[in-house]
């Protein structure tokens, strides 16, 4: 089990991920992750191995600066299955080219014979999870068409097992897409002024 949120709207979004998964850290403590979507530098990913207080620690070591802004991102806090509890297997995920970055709970029951066919078309794996097939599957569907929706759909057809997906994308700022296939433990919607969230139960989003 782990959780999951994402944020979109008009305020910063990295405090609001930092403080939902406080909320979502007994769904998994080995490890957890930040994604924010900058409109100058891209998406901009923290991580690190251990409780969610690590990461802050991280993200506070290196000071206030532009690469943290951006009212767009997605967090997760991790219950290790496939790969080692490390920095490297922390989500959030990332395709080759860093365009788009998905977090995910569940387990992708055919990730090899997915990673097995990307690695053999040139994909390139940094972690030893099933949730980095994710983003890799999502940018190769995205040869075949120019939408990130229609390849996120396709991505899900091909996937098997209990998942909960959310992803975002450089090229649809503004935008957090969610699936749920299977009893993946829970998608909830929530929709503020002008913004929206996303997240592995109500408790991340109550306060909003």
């Amino acid at each position: 089990m782990c959780g999951i949120i994402g944020y979109t709207g008009p305020r910063q979004a990295i405090g609001i991920l930092l403080k939902g998964l406080e909320n979502l850290e007994y769904r998994g403590y080995d490890s957890a992750g930040v994604s924010i979507l900058n409109n100058v530098e891209g998406i901009r990913t923290f991580r690190s191995a251990g409780k969610l207080e690590n990461l802050k620690k991280l993200i506070s070591a290196e000071g206030e600066n532009s690469s943290q802004e951006g009212s767009s991102g997605v967090g997760h806090t991790r219950w290790a299955t496939h790969g080692a509890p490390t920095e490297q297997n922390a989500h959030p995920h990332s395709d080759c080219t860093g365009d788009l970055t998905v977090v995910h709970n569940g387990i992708v029951e055919n990730f090899s014979e997915i990673k097995e066919a990307l690695k053999k078309s040139g994909h390139v794996f940094a972690s030893e999870t099933d949730s980095e097939t994710i983003p890799h599957l999502i940018e190769s569907l995205l040869l075949e068409t120019k939408s990130i929706d229609e390849a996120v759909r396709n991505a899900a057809l091909r996937i098997r097992g209990a998942n909960a997906i959310v992803v975002i994308s450089k090229s649809e700022p503004g935008k957090i897409l969610a699936v749920r296939l299977g009893n993946a433990g829970g998608i909830t919607i929530g929709y503020g002024e002008g913004e929206m969230y996303v997240a592995s139960d109500l408790s991340a989003l109550i306060e909003h």
